[in-house]
Parts: C-alpha cells; sequence; structure tokens
C-alpha cells in the first residue's frame, strides 16, 4: 500500500490530506505543486490514475490518487524516470490500488445510503413528535 508523504517535511504541520476525504482539482493542484493541466493530461497517460468525478462533472480526487500523484511527480521529476518507465514500474502495482479505491467507494456508497434512511427516520419521528 502506498504511504502517505508529507509534501512540507518532518517539522512541519500535518499534511492537508489528513484532513479531508475528497479534494477538488485545484486543491489537488495546490497540494502536489502541479499544475492543473499536468493532471488532466496524466490521467491521459495512466491508467491507473482516475479520480472519480462529481455530478456536475468536477475530478474528485481521494489521498490515495494524491498519494498516487505524488510517486508519479517524484519518478519523473526526482529519478528522471520516463512516462512509459512510471507505467511499467507503477502498472503492477496500482491495480491493487485502483481496486482498493474501487472498494472504499462502494462502502462509502452502502454507508451513505444507510445514512441517508436514518436521517429519513429521523425527519419522520420529528414531524410525528411536532
Amino acid at each position: 500500500m502506498l504511504q502517505m508523504h508529507d509534501a512540507q517535511g518532518p517539522d512541519q504541520p500535518a499534511s492537508p490530506l489528513q484532513c479531508k476525504l475528497f479534494y477538488k482539482i485545484g486543491e489537488a493542484s495546490e497540494i502536489t505543486g502541479l499544475e492543473t493541466y499536468v493532471l488532466r493530461y496524466w490521467e491521459t497517460e495512466f491508467s491507473f490514475l482516475r479520480p472519480r468525478k462529481s455530478r456536475s462533472g468536477q475530478r474528485i480526487y481521494t489521498a490515495e490518487d494524491i498519494n498516487l500523484i505524488l510517486i508519479i511527480k517524484r519518478m519523473l521529476y526526482d529519478e528522471k524516470y520516463t512516462i512509459d518507465g512510471v507505467r511499467q514500474k507503477l502498472g503492477a502495482s496500482s491495480t491493487s490500488i485502483v481496486r482498493h479505491s474501487a472498494e472504499h467507494y462502494e462502502h462509502s456508497s452502502s454507508a451513505r445510503k444507510t445514512l441517508m434512511h436514518v436521517k429519513d427516520k429521523l425527519r419522520e419521528l420529528l414531524q410525528r413528535l411536532s
């Protein structure tokens, strides 16, 4: 599994990745230090980098997506891998990452349905008490 990378270093405050579940592309851009067009381009080059999209079509990145972006960035910029090299190196290991993300999404979707059901029941109860 990928480890959380702290962009600020050991003496800095905790990473913003620990604060939210989902990030819009602008937030992902700010956290990773990459332009939004680079993030969109990488989606076309790396099949394992597929952030979800909201109902309105906005890209929604998870902490795992951002962590993967930071790994790709390090490999391309610091370790001087080519795009093909990153694909080959991360291709096999990213399959499990993508599968884990999909399972997490299914679980959160199920939890959301349950919470909506509980919310509806509480509203009904509140109306009866009024």
